[in-house]
């Protein structure tokens, strides 16, 4: 089976939904997955992955399923630059397990996890992912997925920058704190988990292809750096 992460395409936040340019976005991305040959289309709930996921469906012909567990996190903000902001959006270098050498986290060491807050919505996150694979033949054992039946199915998923790398961070056993200060997803950027299906019973998310925008390049575009907060240019 592939996954298709997608983010939805470049947001008007103050409507949920998309701008001029998103459109634009969104039919470009709706083109390119047609070529694909998916089989399933899902969705979060809110306006700006719904718009996106339509132009998907009206090239595809599939209805959009709706997943209310990938919506935005709507964790509590924190303070950036003397100004509220996301979670997902705190500077790496404040992040201490990032620059330190070390690269064995868990729950109680990982900088976010060990408040309890965000440890209970990841946790929530984990039990959804892993009850919506379960729902595709795949159920997880100790970060690796037993199937049921081996699948060549491709399905889409449009979500967003903060919930698709804390799924990322689930799916590929990355630590959370590292997924959100070194990874970034680009508005209606497809990033491709495979589960590779290298044993009779076994599947293992890999990762092969990240933060694809190349149907973007193909129609003259660039990407909007929509949660990047740096030198983006």
């Amino acid at each position: 089976m592939q996954i298709f992460l997608i983010r939805h395409a470049d947001p008007d936040y103050a409507i949920d939904n998309l701008t001029e340019f998103g459109h634009q976005e969104a039919a470009a991305l709706g083109k390119r997955m047609a070529s694909i040959g998916l089989d399933e289309l899902y969705a979060s709930p809110l306006g700006r992955a719904q718009t996106t996921a339509s132009y998907i469906a009206q090239e595809t012909g599939l209805a959009i399923q709706t997943e209310a567990w990938t919506s935005e996190l709507d964790w509590s903000e924190v303070m950036i630059e003397d100004q509220m902001g996301s979670i997902w959006d705190y500077p790496g270098e404040h992040i201490p397990e990032v620059f330190s050498g070390k690269r064995t986290w868990d729950d109680k060491t990982d900088h976010w996890l060990m408040q309890e807050e965000y440890r209970t919505g990841y946790s929530d996150l984990q039990v959804a992912s892993d009850e919506f694979l379960l729902r595709h033949h795949y159920t997880r054992e100790k970060g690796l997925y037993r199937m049921k039946q081996p699948s060549t199915k491709k399905i889409a998923m449009v979500c967003h920058n903060g919930f698709g790398l804390a799924w990322l961070s689930h799916l590929l056993q990355i630590p959370l704190s590292l997924a959100w200060s070194v990874l970034w997803l680009a508005p209606s950027s497809v990033t491709t988990i495979l589960f590779e299906e290298r044993s009779q019973h076994l599947a293992v998310p890999r990762c092969t292809a990240m933060g694809d925008t190349s149907h973007l390049y193909a129609n003259g575009m660039n990407y909007q750096p929509r949660g990047l907060l740096g030198n983006h240019i």
